[in-house]
């Protein structure tokens, strides 16, 4: 089950999905979390439509924001290099953003590199352009 796997990672999880405060109600009981904090999305501006034609993910901008230069991973099926190329330039802390497979979801080897990143991360000092 993915929940105990997640909660064994040393990190604060959090919710970054549309499904927003939903997800503690219809996903976390279903695969073993508990109530986590949730990202809001801000409202659509033109700057979001102008990332989008630049092929920026429309989350990464806000999750820059709201991780305030902590480090921060980002799991997503939708990550490209574009995202991680505007997150190494914007963010002053370290990130991971880890890219999963639709199709398999989360897999043994992407939990060893959530697990080898934050191990290495833990305790690192922050430094400009990480990723």
């Amino acid at each position: 089950m993915h929940g105990p796997r997640l909660a064994a990672l040393p990190c604060d999880l959090v919710w970054a999905t549309t499904w927003m405060a939903d997800a503690n109600e219809c996903i976390a009981p279903r695969i073993g979390l508990p109530q986590l904090k949730v990202v809001i999305w801000p409202e659509s501006s033109d700057t979001d439509e102008q990332d989008e034609r630049n092929g920026l993910h429309w989350k990464t901008r806000a999750l820059v924001d709201w991780a305030a230069g902590r480090s921060f991973a980002w799991v997503d099926d939708e990550i490209t290099s574009t995202d991680r190329t505007w997150v190494s330039a914007h963010h002053r802390g370290h990130a991971l953003l880890h890219r999963v497979d639709p199709r398999q979801g989360l897999t043994d080897c992407d939990y060893a590199a959530l697990n080898e990143w934050l191990q290495r991360t833990i305790g690192a000092p922050p430094s400009h352009g990480s990723a």
